[in-house]
């Protein structure tokens, strides 16, 4: 029996990369073994995200599948949300896409500037249960959480916010000035966070502007992520750091984050490319380039 070989994108958010894939007439399911050596930078593709585009049972613009690199499925991913925002309205003709996730539906919409698209991620969920965290805590502007002597924690109580996913943010005076990669793994799988977290180092460095550093779970170190956008912006205005509008800047760019006072949501708007078409092998799991970057829709979501 001949092979099967699959369409897709390579895209990414502000350097928060994914491999997507059009599910709708033809459906796939990856194990996770088989989505871990196709996001190995190494061997395979390389990604953060896999991203499978289905049909969507509520019968909006569609659904999206989301697989971190390691192959365990999550809920949310903003970045991804914004790209295949975009491929949709180029694909349907429409301004504003409503898509279906598993942290339910999120609304993506043009925004002013060039493969610019902002999404409407929904209210932040801030009690303990809603995060969850294993015990609770009445003010999760800071929990006990440290890392390093008892005496002297090299990082220590975190926000704790949901943006569809758990994140845990560290207010420090140097994102740089810490080792992520070292400390990341560790608080990522600690007991206080039954689902996993998202580990995130943040510095007001200026009037509502936020540097960022993010280690994603199942992923690692990633240029960009914006749910942590999201959860830090939220995290910064329920401690008055900052106003309810501002700029967040990672290591791949900016992305501008509202906390929108009149209803609860957050927006997220920031930039978005079509890195390159392929194809791949799912057999073998060889896989090359069949087109160059931002091209339309019809490449590969068709």
């Amino acid at each position: 029996m001949a092979s099967e070989t699959r369409p897709f994108l390579k895209m990414n958010g502000l350097g928060n990369d994914f491999v997507v894939w059009d599910a709708r007439e033809q459906p796939l399911r990856l194990s996770s073994d088989v989505i871990a050596r196709l996001g190995d930078r190494e061997s395979g593709i390389g990604f953060d995200q896999m991203i499978t585009v289905e049909r969507s049972s509520l019968g909006v613009d569609a659904f999206m599948r989301i697989h971190n690199q390691n192959g365990g499925e999550v809920s949310a991913c903003g970045n991804a949300t914004r790209c295949i925002g975009r491929l949709l309205m180029e694909e349907i003709g429409k301004d504003l896409v409503t898509i279906e996730t598993g942290a339910g539906l999120l609304h993506a919409f043009d925004s002013p500037g060039p493969r610019n698209v902002t999404v409407d991620m929904g209210p932040p969920r801030v009690r303990w249960d809603e995060i969850p965290l294993a015990e609770e805590f009445a003010d999760t502007r800071a929990i006990e959480l440290q890392i390093g002597p008892i005496d002297d924690p090299v990082l220590h109580t975190p926000a704790a916010v949901n943006m569809g996913n758990p994140h845990a943010i560290f207010w420090v005076d140097d994102v740089e000035g810490y080792e992520l990669e070292r400390f990341g793994p560790l608080l990522e799988l600690h007991p206080i966070f039954p689902e996993g977290a998202n580990i995130s180092l943040a510095h007001v460095f200026e009037e509502d502007q936020i540097r960022l550093k993010v280690w994603e779970r199942g992923v690692g170190l990633t240029l960009a992520c914006g749910t942590a956008a999201c959860a830090v912006g939220v995290a910064a205005a329920r401690d008055t750091k900052t106003s309810r509008r501002t700029t967040v800047h990672l290591p791949g760019g900016p992305i501008g984050i509202e906390w929108r006072e009149s209803d609860d949501h957050v927006l997220m708007t920031g930039l978005t490319e079509i890195e390159f078409e392929g194809e791949v092998d799912l057999e073998s799991l060889e896989w090359r380039k069949t087109g160059s970057g931002d091209a339309s829709v019809a490449g590969a979501v068709s």
